[in-house]
């Protein structure tokens, strides 16, 4: 007959199934991006009229062309920082995220529609400030057709930063906020650990206080060196193994009071060993209620425990004698054991049942 000791009932985990990770960041709305400016806009500026031959350098003066090329970096000024200012402004209406067809639309109107009129105003001004007004249309419209390219090139590297900034900065906050459910789940767990500790000490002390008063005394003294340190450990997510071991052991006296010769703890780890490995508190504490409350035994038929280290794994194991009922089982004990000790070492308990034992492996964290 397979024991009960073998199958926990899950925890209740004390999460929340409605969270979920937030919207995606609307935009950064914010970028350095002074270099980038500093070097491309007169670049942008000089190189353009080159390119169409704009300005006829034996027509004008050598002061004509100076200034000649300072006008088309204007040009180059105002139609960048016009576009970064449209395209800074968009951002808080749409993202690539949630309106990606509404984003690449508003970009294909407002861009054009904004380069274009202030590329030929601009362009036609310069030829009735330093030709009289004789307009060369086809420059004009070469010029026109390199800026608009050159901003379409320009917003799509401003856009691939932004995405390359919003996806960083959602994966962090995914991940912070995974983080959160998590330790907010251990924590949920962990406070699991005082309720039930206190209900199997209640049920105890409620048992010896009918039995025996005077070790229902004794047990209420030494459940408050217990309850000790609970209280002062459950916060921690790793302790020494040679403190749970020790924890371990006041514990069994404490049992001891009450069952006295029907519990029997063989202990074959080091002392030497324990100053080598961290366990996550309160574990054993919790193997051993969980083997109290599943076995029948007595003077007669003892509960024989067994703690041992094999190759980093701590075996804990005993002889099973299930119980016909399992009253004020509540099924938090292993349960919350093992999806404790999963969110804090990343690593699961093992549990084997066979006929006449129960057994649990919990590889420990090695300090070497």
């Amino acid at each position: 007959m397979v024991s009960k000791q073998g199958r926990p009932k899950p925890a209740i985990m004390g999460m929340n199934p409605e969270i979920s990770p937030t919207n995606p960041v609307s935009g950064v709305q914010h970028m350095n991006d002074v270099g980038f400016r500093v070097i491309l806009i007169p670049f942008l500026g000089i190189a353009i009229p080159l390119a169409t031959r704009m300005i006829p350098h034996s027509l004008l003066t050598l002061w004509q062309v100076k200034l000649s090329y300072l006008y088309t970096i204007g040009i180059a000024f105002i139609v960048w920082q016009g576009n970064r200012y449209l395209l800074f402004t968009l951002r808080t209406y749409f993202n690539w995220f949630n309106h990606p067809l509404r984003k690449i639309g508003a970009l294909l109107l407002v861009i054009p529609f904004y380069t274009i009129p202030i590329s030929v105003l601009m362009l036609t001004g310069w030829y009735h400030l330093f030709l009289h007004g004789e307009v060369n249309w086809n420059v004009v419209m070469q010029s026109t057709l390199i800026i608009l390219i050159a901003v379409v090139f320009i917003v799509h590297v401003y856009e691939t930063v932004f995405l390359v900034k919003e996806s960083e900065k959602e994966m962090l906050l995914n991940t912070q906020l995974e983080r959160a459910r998590t330790e907010a789940a251990l924590q949920a767990l962990k406070n699991q650990i005082d309720p039930h500790f206190i209900f199997n000490s209640l049920n105890t002390l409620s048992h010896l206080i009918e039995a025996s008063p005077q070790k229902a005394r004794k047990f209420n003294d030494n459940m408050a060196e217990v309850y000790r340190y609970i209280l002062h450990n459950k916060g921690r997510d790793l302790v020494m193994l040679s403190e749970e071991m020790s924890f371990l052991r006041n514990y069994f006296d404490l049992l001891k009071i009450r069952f006295e010769e029907g519990l029997q703890l063989d202990n074959r780890v080091s002392l030497e060993e324990e100053e080598r490995f961290l366990v996550p508190p309160i574990s054993l504490q919790l193997l051993m209620e969980n083997a109290i409350k599943h076995n029948d035994f007595g003077p007669q038929h003892p509960l024989r425990i067994s703690l041992q280290l094999d190759h980093g794994t701590l075996v804990f194991s005993n002889r099973t004698r299930e119980k016909i009922t399992d009253r004020n089982s509540n099924g938090i004990g292993l349960a919350n054991l093992r999806e404790r000790y999963k969110m804090v070492t990343s690593r699961d308990i093992t549990i084997s049942v066979t006929d006449n034992e129960f057994c649990i492996r919990m590889p420990l964290l090695n300090l070497d």
